[in-house]
């Protein structure tokens, strides 16, 4: 296999041809859905099972070995020239979506690797690159978000593991019920040789977009922390209980809710979400008795992020007192702000440089496998301008031009990384 380096001209050229397939790919896969008439994927699901069978070929044609761990992560790996101790590149986002999804979210991310891949022409690297495409993201089916990532380091403990889906089934359970179906499938960890991660995703907002950009380099990942709240107030007949006499819990519920907008938008750069709502007994002539709701809590410093989820839940404790019924409310994911790497980030800058595009800084307020990863592995990210910041959404898109200005960049990156390695050796972070 060659070696030697191309020209900033022929990536160009392999850029734009890779493009219109990888939108391609994207199109077919978003056909694998476990709910008929809208795009949903869950962990573990049949048609995770597959979006891996039709990614096999691909990832096959282009010289890559491919399987899955025991998490169900797809794993392709692309061999170095140099032996299979080399370094290690790990390129990868999930294959999982939310309910009623676009067709880009994570798996662009997956075959942008396998882009690169095929971009390379049989070309090798003093280093392997592994693409991996992990199994949960998101979070749908347990309420637990990055299992996929979290497995492969080791951060999928015994507590985490009791989580359970809406048919009472745990996650233990389910990894329990795929390695009998998948008894040859290993355990998920990282390579002793990795040595750092890439990640690409749409941007899943509007501020590229709005400064005319196609590509942006992330340099944080946002605070999060989410929240179960459950208010407990009296059941009644509409027609008969006097409105003085009610104590209505979805009317405490509303009046929280206004006031979690109110707190979030004193706060610069903080967002505050109340996504999931659901009424008991749920009757048409019935007072609420009680209301389960959902929080999401965001911003760039952990410290705001935390004192906003303080002052929110005061204020649900405050608003039930004064209405005499109660309220309970349980933290149960919080996952600190990430800063990336300075040295991957300065890597991305100039392979973006390089294809005279210009990007910009940014912070994602959105959660992504960087956010696990980064602890770990130096990381970087690159986002593609995402039209009219439409995302998790059907309407969520992505432009040609942009994607092969991804392609694009990641070929430079590839090269800039090899020079890294070639001046620290596998070591980024000496």
């Amino acid at each position: 296999m060659s070696t030697v380096v191309t020209t900033d001209t022929v990536r160009a050229a392999i850029a734009r041809d890779g493009a219109g397939t990888l939108l391609a790919r994207c199109g077919a896969l978003a056909k694998c859905t476990d709910k008929s008439g809208e795009l949903l994927r869950t962990f573990l699901s049949p048609a995770m099972e597959q979006v891996h069978q039709r990614m096999r070929p691909w990832f096959e044609a282009a010289g890559m070995t491919v399987g899955a761990d025991r998490v169900g992560n797809l794993r392709a790996i692309y061999p170095s020239i140099s032996g299979d101790d080399s370094p290690r590149l790990l390129i990868a986002s999930h294959l999982d979506t939310v309910p009623n999804a676009g067709a880009y979210d994570g798996v662009l991310g997956v075959l942008m690797g396998l882009a690169l891949v095929e971009g390379l022409g049989g070309r090798q690297l003093p280093y392997s690159i592994e693409v991996i495409g992990f199994s949960d993201e998101e979070g749908t089916r347990f309420g637990l978000p990055f299992i996929g990532s979290r497995a492969l380091v080791s951060r999928l403990d015994e507590a985490l593991l009791k989580n359970k889906d809406a048919s009472g089934t745990t996650i233990s359970e389910a990894l329990r019920d795929y390695g009998a179906v998948h008894p040859d499938s290993p355990e998920p960890s990282l390579a002793p040789s990795a040595s750092a991660y890439l990640e690409f995703h749409i941007e899943q907002g509007p501020v590229l977009e709005s400064k005319g950009l196609a590509l942006g380099i992330v340099e944080s990942l946002a605070s999060q922390s989410r929240c179960h709240l459950a208010f407990y107030g009296f059941a009644g007949h509409a027609g008969t209980t006097p409105m003085i006499l009610r104590r209505d819990a979805l009317a405490a519920a509303a009046e929280w809710m206004t006031r979690v907008e109110m707190i979030a938008s004193d706060v610069e750069g903080l967002v505050a979400t109340v996504g999931q709502i659901s009424a008991e007994p749920g009757g048409v002539n019935v007072i609420p008795g009680v209301v389960r709701c959902s929080l999401d809590v965001r911003h760039a410093e952990d410290a705001a992020c935390s004192a906003a989820v303080k002052a929110i839940l005061n204020e649900a404790r405050a608003i039930v007192a004064r209405r005499g019924i109660t309220v309970e409310a349980e933290e149960y994911h919080t996952q600190p702000a990430v800063h990336l790497d300075p040295t991957m980030i300065a890597i991305a800058e100039t392979s973006v440089r390089q294809t005279g595009y210009t990007s910009m800084r940014m912070t994602s307020g959105a959660g992504h496998d960087a956010m696990v990863i980064a602890r770990h592995l130096p990381s970087a990210m690159i986002f593609l301008r995402n039209p009219g910041g439409i995302s998790h959404h059907p309407d969520e898109s992505v432009l040609e031009t942009d994607v092969a200005a991804a392609i694009h960049a990641g070929l430079c990156f590839l090269d800039e990384f090899a020079l890294l390695l070639r001046k620290k050796g596998s070591d980024l972070r000496v």
